[in-house]
């Protein structure tokens, strides 16, 4: 049975017109009646007679971006932030509002886009690619629902995407490890479920093989993605006397470089005098560290906006399919790392 909007106002005992309000974040309404209605909407299961909705709005000129807004996720998802940046930008100059949509309570993957999908509040959804599942796809495809999903979804599928290319990012360092010199070389990598991690060291792994240059399974550090964890890593293989020291250290995020940093400084040893390293990502960490690092980097502001621009596109065409990696990873030189003259 359809749950109506005056059993969500006694439920939260108020009026329907306050209900009305809080479902259009109207901001006369207190945080504290606000969060009475939401409890006994999600409590009842309610979904917003989106006819109404669309009638009170007319046109919205809103596209919603979901994604986890969870704490501490500015520290374990900065990127989160950049591509968000960019997607504002584009879609402001394009005269709409982007409306932020946090993921990081739901009961399932997918949640909050069925609920603002049901609510016809915007006019298309850019999701983060790990609020996104099977189902939640047949549904925005069975209801031609514009969207652009940020990140290559896991599963074989027909939505909109729009991703950088990690595993290319990954052969850029191997190609600096090349020009280096460096062949026996540590790649320190995040949790072994970490798909950015994973594609990195994919890509880095190839491009060494392709070189005549192995990466044998003890040359690789798992992590606990943490700069704590990063450092334990490092300190445990590099005690181990079984094997020599490596040439190098590629770290797959600027997180895991900081503990890899530390450790070699407890370790007392010099940077790229006795290991050279490199990470991935200048944000937010590598402009702290001395000495400066070499990073392979991918503008992420640049891909966000790319994903706003294809925003517009998809509602001005919505025949539009895109499914694209975009965003190519540049190599800036640092003092962590040195080019062999001759290889230049």
């Amino acid at each position: 049975m359809t749950v109506t909007i005056t059993e969500v106002a006694d439920a939260a005992g108020v009026s329907k017109s306050t209900v009305s309000k809080v479902l259009n974040h109207q901001t006369s309404i207190s945080e504290q009646t606000a969060r009475k209605v939401w409890d006994a909407v999600r409590r009842l299961h309610y979904i917003p007679n989106s006819r109404a909705v669309s009638f009170a709005r007319q046109v919205t000129q809103n596209i919603v971006y979901l994604t986890d807004f969870g704490q501490g996720t500015a520290y374990s998802n900065p990127h989160m932030f950049d591509i968000m940046c960019g997607v504002h930008h584009e879609l402001t100059s394009h005269n709409y509002t982007m409306t932020l949509v946090d993921t990081s309570a739901e009961q399932y993957a997918g949640e909050r886009a069925v609920w603002e999908i049901r609510r016809r509040s915007a006019d298309g959804l850019i999701i983060h690619g790990s609020a996104v599942n099977e189902e939640l796809a047949d549904l925005l495809l069975r209801e031609n629902i514009p969207h652009i999903i940020i990140g290559h979804p896991a599963f074989h599928n027909r939505l909109c995407w729009i991703d950088t290319d990690h595993t290319l990012a990954g052969e850029y360092a191997a190609a600096h490890m090349e020009a280096c010199g460096y062949q026996d070389v540590l790649f320190l990598a995040g949790r072994k479920s970490d798909a950015i991690s994973s594609q990195r060291l994919k890509g880095f792994r190839r491009k060494m093989l392709g070189q005549n240059h192995f990466i044998p399974q003890h040359r690789i550090g798992y992590t606990d993605a943490t700069r704590t964890g990063a450092c334990q890593t490092v300190l445990s293989l590099l005690k181990d006397r079984t094997h020599p020291l490596p040439q190098a250290i590629v770290c797959a995020n600027s997180v895991l470089a900081v503990g890899a940093v530390k450790a070699l400084d407890l370790l007392g040893l010099s940077i790229p005098r006795d290991i050279a390293l490199l990470t991935f990502d200048t944000y937010p960490y590598t402009r702290m560290l001395d000495p400066v690092l070499t990073v392979v980097d991918i503008n992420m502001y640049d891909m966000g906006a790319q994903a706003g621009s294809m925003m517009i596109r998809k509602l001005e065409n919505p025949e539009l399919f895109v499914q694209s990696f975009t965003a190519l990873p540049v190599l800036i030189q640092g003092e962590s790392t040195v080019v062999c003259s001759h290889r230049l």
